[in-house]
């Protein structure tokens, strides 16, 4: 009778169960035939979701749209801007965020309306339109105690505001807001507002750009031009003017195309002129040109 092996000793036996194949535990069907979904995918879904319930989803949607509309040098600092802003975005929100009395909240309400406004240039159309609609959302949504509706009043501080941080002096705007703001109390449609913060814009930008002509005109030493040669530059701005259709950007294009040719000729003529030379000041220049771009603008009502 042959004999029995002997039995493994017990470190023969371990380093065996070492090099066994790990047993897979078998996939559970649940509800006959699919695999159960891991914790982990549900984790992932639950929190894509909640993401997509509390709004953060629609809410990045809407800044990389923003982005993409201003085109801005620096994305990363726009971002920033965005973000810091957009808890300020609902007027009608109360609680203990919002600030006391009614003066602080209303230069809020200004302040974001302003905001949006500057997030893309008035030649960049649709975005402007755009961002126009927002800021007249912005002022006109109804707090605790204030009736939906844009009135004349925050209209017109709104203007006087842009003025006021564009440098413009005073007096080269105050002939503009004269001719587009509205009466305290009246009903501000979004056809108006648009019209009136583009008219707004162009009139500073055409300001910036006239400022810009006078330095190239005036004496470095006496810091004034020539009566002669700034009037001639004037005369020559009021006929390009007259080729523009009525809207706002288009008499900036038009001023913005006078070609080196016809202002030499002007300043020929001009200095060909045997009459006693008087200065123009800058202020007086700027007042004068302007003045060349309001006489084209619509007054409101």
């Amino acid at each position: 009778m042959a004999a029995l092996p002997a039995p493994l000793p017990s470190a023969k036996m371990a380093a065996v169960e070492k090099r066994r194949p790990a047993m897979v535990p078998a996939a559970s069907f649940p509800d006959g035939g699919r695999p159960a979904v891991s914790r982990a995918a549900a984790t992932a879904e639950s929190e894509e979701d909640f993401l997509r319930q509390v709004g953060v989803t629609d809410m990045l949607r809407a800044a990389l749209l923003k982005v993409l509309e201003a085109r801005p040098e620096e994305p990363i600092a726009f971002l920033a801007h965005y973000f810091e802003n957009m808890g300020l975005r609902s007027p009608a929100s109360g609680g203990a965020g919002e600030p006391p009395g009614q003066l602080l909240l209303q230069q809020q309400r200004l302040g974001r309306a302003l905001w949006h406004l500057r997030l893309a240039h008035h030649s960049q159309r649709s975005a402007f339109n755009t961002n126009v609609g927002v800021a007249y959302e912005c002022l006109s949504a109804g707090g605790r105690r204030k009736r939906p509706g844009l009135d004349g009043r925050t209209y017109s501080d709104l203007l006087r505001r842009i003025c006021r941080d564009g440098e413009a002096p005073e007096e080269v705007v105050a002939p503009l807001l004269r001719r587009i703001q509205c009466r305290d109390h009246e009903a501000v449609p979004l056809a108006v507002f648009r019209a009136g913060m583009l008219t707004c814009f162009v009139l500073l930008e055409f300001v910036a750009r006239a400022g810009a002509l006078y330095r190239l005109l005036e004496d470095p030493g006496l810091a004034v031009a020539d009566r002669r040669v700034g009037q001639a530059v004037l005369d020559t701005l009021e006929g390009a003017l007259q080729a523009g259709d009525g809207a706002p950007a288009r008499y900036l294009e038009a001023g913005s195309r006078l070609g080196p040719d016809s202002l030499a000729q002007a300043l020929d003529r001009a200095l060909g002129a045997r009459r006693p030379s008087h200065p123009m000041t800058r202020e007086e220049f700027l007042q004068k040109a302007a003045a060349l771009f309001i006489a084209k603008v619509k007054p409101v009502g």
